[in-house]
C-alpha cells in the first residue's frame, strides 16, 4: 500500500488502474500515478474533504478540514465523525449513514459542526457513497464548505427587511398623524400647505435616518445636536408645542445617523402613542454637555396614558439601538404627566 493509500485509507488493489497510469517514458506528467494526482487535488482543495467507513469512523482528513475544524489528521483519523458533531445534532449522523448505506447521495445539506475550540461553524455538506470493486458501499466521502459568511449575509438581509418593514409601517402612521395635526387648520389651503411642508420635513428626517442603514463611507460632516433635533422634530412642530433648549455640542461621523435614528424612534412613538398624538400635548427636550458625556432629557406632557404593548416594543427597539451603536445608557419613566426619557451618550462615540 502506497503513501496515498495509507494517508487516505484506500486499498488500491480494490480499484482498477486507470489507462493513463502506465509510464510514458518521457518523464512527463503521465509518470505519476492517478492516486498521486488525486492526493494533490484533495490536499489542495479549499473545501474540507473527509472520508469515513460505514460505522462513521474517520479514514481520511485533508488540509482544508484541518483549517475548518482545527483538528489535524493525526488527531481524528480512526475516531468517530461525531467528534465534530454538536450534541444537539447527533441524530443527523445515523440518518446520513442510512442514506449512504442505501447507496444514496446527500447534497448541499446545511448544518452546523463543532470545531476543536468548541465554536460552531455553519457548513454545507455533500456526501457520496464509496464502493469497492464489487460495488458494495464501504464508506462515504464528505465535502464540507464553510457557509458562515453567507449565513451572516442572509441574517443581515433579514434584519434589514424587518427594519425596513417597521420603518415603512411607521411612515404611513406618521403620514396619518401629520394629516390629523394639519387638519386642525380651518382653511383647506392651509391644510394642504401644512401637509406638504410637514411631509417635506419628514422626508429630510427620514433621509438622515436611512443613511444608517446604507453601506456608505463614514462622513466627515459635523452637525450641531440642537439643529439635528429640530430637523427630526420639524414634521410634528405645531403652535410652538415643542421646546428644544440647552447646550449645543457638535457630533460627527457615523454617530450623526445613529443619533438621528434614535431621535426619529422617539418622535415616532410620541406621534403614535405619546404627547404629539393629541392637540394639547407638549414636548420639551433639554441637552446638557459635560466633559465625558452628552445628556438628553426628553419629557412629554399632556399625552394619553401609556400603552403597555406599545411602550414595551418601543422601549426594546430604542434601548437596543442606543446601547448597541452608541454605547449609551437609557432610562424610561412613564410619569403621570407623560413619558420621560433620559439618555446619556458617551462623547467618545459621538465623533468627538
Amino acid at each position: 500500500m502506497g503513501d496515498f493509500d495509507k494517508k487516505y485509507g484506500f486499498d488500491a488493489s480494490a480499484h482498477p488502474r486507470a489507462p493513463n497510469s502506465a509510464p510514458s517514458g518521457r518523464g512527463g506528467i503521465n509518470d505519476q500515478r492517478p492516486r498521486d494526482w488525486l492526493a494533490a487535488i484533495i490536499d489542495g482543495s479549499d473545501d474540507a474533504i473527509v472520508s469515513k467507513d460505514v460505522k462513521g469512523i474517520i479514514q481520511s482528513w485533508n488540509y482544508a478540514a484541518t483549517r475548518l475544524f482545527g483538528y489535524s489528521a493525526e488527531e481524528v483519523v480512526g475516531k468517530s465523525i461525531t467528534i465534530i458533531i454538536p450534541e444537539d445534532r447527533l441524530e443527523e449522523e445515523p440518518a446520513i449513514l442510512a442514506q449512504i448505506q442505501s447507496g444514496n447521495r446527500v447534497e448541499h445539506f446545511e448544518t452546523k459542526r463543532r470545531r476543536k475550540d468548541g465554536s460552531l461553524v455553519d457548513i454545507s455538506l455533500t456526501i457520496s457513497p464509496i464502493r469497492n470493486a464489487e460495488g458494495v458501499v464501504i464508506g462515504a466521502s464528505k465535502i464540507a464548505r464553510d457557509i458562515t459568511e453567507r449565513r451572516l449575509a442572509q441574517e443581515q438581509q433579514q434584519l434589514l427587511m424587518v427594519e425596513m418593514r417597521h420603518r415603512i409601517k411607521n411612515l404611513f402612521a406618521l403620514a396619518g398623524a401629520i394629516v390629523s395635526i394639519s387638519a386642525r387648520s380651518s382653511a383647506p389651503e392651509e391644510v394642504v400647505a401644512q401637509i406638504q411642508a410637514r411631509l417635506s420635513s419628514l422626508s429630510k428626517a427620514h433621509e438622515l435616518t436611512m443613511s444608517a442603514l446604507r453601506d456608505e463611507p463614514e462622513s466627515e460632516e459635523r452637525v450641531d445636536l440642537l439643529s439635528l433635533i429640530r430637523i427630526i422634530l420639524e414634521p410634528y412642530a405645531d403652535d410652538g408645542r415643542i421646546d428644544v433648549q440647552g447646550d449645543n455640542p457638535q457630533i460627527g461621523g457615523a454617530s450623526i445617523t445613529h443619533v438621528a435614528l434614535m431621535l426619529h424612534e422617539l418622535a415616532t412613538n410620541a406621534a403614535k402613542h405619546g404627547s404629539l398624538s393629541i392637540a394639547d400635548g407638549r414636548l420639551s427636550i433639554h441637552v446638557r454637555d459635560t466633559a465625558e458625556d452628552v445628556h438628553i432629557d426628553w419629557q412629554e406632557v399632556g399625552g394619553p396614558g401609556p400603552s403597555p404593548d406599545a411602550s414595551a416594543d418601543f422601549g426594546g427597539r430604542l434601548e437596543k439601538g442606543v446601547t448597541g451603536m452608541l454605547a449609551a445608557t437609557l432610562e424610561r419613566d412613564w410619569k403621570a404627566a407623560g413619558l420621560a426619557v433620559s439618555i446619556v451618550l458617551p462623547k467618545a462615540k459621538l465623533g468627538n
